[in-house]
């Protein structure tokens, strides 16, 4: 595979000095005469719609999408798709249902709507498990897949790799909220760019005719639907050997909803960036980011199923396979090194934004719960906005140093990055997003409720996963799909939440909610149903 050449290197610093330049110059023209910390954690209002939408997007998009999820287009096809195009819809229901919650409760981090609405007992237990699961999880495996997946296309040295991302992402991260959602515009932009000339590219070179042209591009894609249409089907059958992965109509009615939900409506390091702007604002953002991931599968999968298409030609057969096995994951890096001088190293760019903006985005809300949710209220009541954002930046800073430390032992290369990501989380998010949905919309939902499902659920998720008795007496959990079992974890967690919040005595806690929170104005209502019908189609052509 053809490596970096000097044009490709020159690209790819242009596009670092006008990320760091841009992030600086942003700094300086929005920075206060002495930093909040509702400033720093949350750019405190000063973000627009497409800052928030675009910074969404950047957060999300990261190697394991890249590497992981076009990967998973090469061995299922187009069926992965479905966690980019359901999230678009989720990123509706939370814009119009969960931020008008958020904004008029005046919360600014997760852990904080949880001592509001149960007890501090629930939120630090939380702010703890999300701080492991950030850090463990996210930071590592976005850390790792992106210094493997840079140094593979690049040639440089791992270990440079990682600690070159890392640098490069503590000095946007360290400059606010402000900084990160503004130069995530920036980041989006080569994100898109770089990732359509790909599948652009392969497109054209599955075509075979020679020529790069947008004819070659549609003929391409006609070709990969006539001879691999197993690989353009979004719903598959049990008999399938991907239906463990995505079972059936449960992407579309199960627990696809419970992986989103949470994922958008519930977690720190996505909210945050709507959490500082009023109700207009975050909704026109959130709507934005639906639109923009209608986008990706054209930019991460569509590339997979092409080198699938090309493989089944018979090339990059020696590239595609490592000890006689074909490695799905090599698939994105495989198409990269076919790319010409200078696209190369725009599509490089691409990949580096979306793995520098990912990281500047968990390094943030990792430091905005530890400073605000933890520090603050049990170790520094008495210090100031200025010291309080010290602290901030050296939690950043050092969790950082704890992924590229604890990354190379997570075994993430093993599983695969994207399914590593969806198994870890999987176990916390049915209990979380339990506690959250029945907070919001039950107000005899209390304490003990919310606490089982969260210490509760993880503990039930485990022994699913792991097959332990007394579970393992009632089925055989491992041959039940990853979403089904993340169903009914949920519903266990809501019937115990339901008994205990009506056999014991109401907190009168439940949050006060006015039927006119949920009304959306004409704009979003006319973007929200395009957006709805353009994912109703995409299912209905690719049943």
């Amino acid at each position: 595979m053809q490596q970096l050449q000097l044009p490709d290197y020159i690209i790819f610093f242009v596009y670092f000095i006008i990320v760091a330049a841009y992030g600086y110059y942003i700094y300086n023209r929005k920075k206060t005469g002495i930093e909040s910390t509702k400033d720093f954690f949350l750019a405190e209002g000063s973000l627009t719609w497409w800052a928030i939408g675009a910074s969404l997007i950047a957060s999300n998009i990261s190697a394991e999408q890249f590497i992981g999820m076009s990967g998973n287009g090469f061995s299922m096809g187009l069926a992965i798709s479905t966690y980019e195009w359901m999230a678009a819809v989720t990123l509706i229901v939370v814009a119009v249902f969960f931020m008008p919650i958020y904004l008029k409760n005046k919360i600014w981090t997760m852990p904080q709507f949880l001592t509001q609405r149960y007890n501090k007992q629930v939120s630090l237990i939380m702010a703890v498990f999300w701080l492991g699961l950030y850090i463990m999880v996210n930071l590592t495996s976005i850390l790792y897949l992106g210094a493997l997946a840079v140094s593979g296309i690049s040639g440089l040295d791992f270990w440079f790799c990682m600690w070159s991302l890392a640098i490069f992402a503590i000095i946007i991260t360290i400059g606010g909220m402000k900084v990160i959602g503004y130069t995530d515009v920036i980041q989006v932009f080569f994100l898109i760019i770089g990732g359509l000339a790909t599948s652009y590219l392969a497109l054209n070179l599955v075509s075979g005719d020679g020529l790069i042209t947008f004819g070659g591009m549609v003929d391409g894609f006609h070709q990969m639907k006539a001879n691999h249409d197993d690989h353009f089907h979004m719903i598959f059958k049990e008999s399938s050997p991907f239906y463990s992965q995505l079972p059936g109509l449960t992407v579309l009615f199960g627990g696809m909803w419970i992986v989103n939900l949470n994922y958008w409506g519930c977690n720190q390091y996505i909210t945050q960036r709507a959490l500082g702007a009023d109700l207009p604002t975050a909704r026109k953002g959130l709507l934005f980011a639906a639109a923009l991931k209608l986008l990706m599968p054209a930019l991460v999968v569509i590339p997979g199923i092409a080198a699938y298409a090309l493989y089944s030609k018979g090339l990059f057969v020696n590239e595609l396979t490592e000890n006689g096995e074909i490695v799905a994951d090599k698939a994105y890096p495989v198409l990269l090194g076919l790319l010409p001088v200078g696209l190369k190293g725009l599509s490089f760019a691409a990949l580096t934004a979306a793995v520098v903006a990912s990281l500047a985005g968990k390094a943030n809300s990792i430091s905005t719960i530890f400073t605000l949710d933890i520090f603050k209220e049990y170790f520094g009541k008495n210090k100031s906005e200025e010291q309080l954002v010290k602290i901030g930046r050296l939690v950043i800073v050092i969790s950082m140093l704890l992924a590229i430390v604890i990354s190379p032992y997570m075994g993430i290369d093993k599983k695969g990055g994207f399914q590593f990501i969806q198994e870890m989380t999987g176990l916390v998010s049915p209990g979380v997003f339990a506690a959250f949905i029945m907070g919001f919309f039950w107000k005899r939902t209390n304490s003990a409720g919310a606490l089982f499902a969260i210490v509760g659920g993880f503990m039930i998720a485990l022994a699913m996963h792991n097959n332990w008795p007394p579970l393992s007496l009632v089925a055989d959990w491992t041959t039940i799909p990853f979403l089904d079992r993340m169903g009914w974890v949920f519903l266990i967690c809501v019937a115990v939440m339901i008994v205990l919040g009506l056999t014991m005595p109401d907190e009168k806690k439940g949050l006060e909610i006015d039927a006119k929170m949920f009304k959306v104005d004409t704009v979003f209502a006319v973007g929200a149903g395009v957006v709805l019908t353009i994912v109703i189609i995409l299912y209905a052509t690719f049943w």
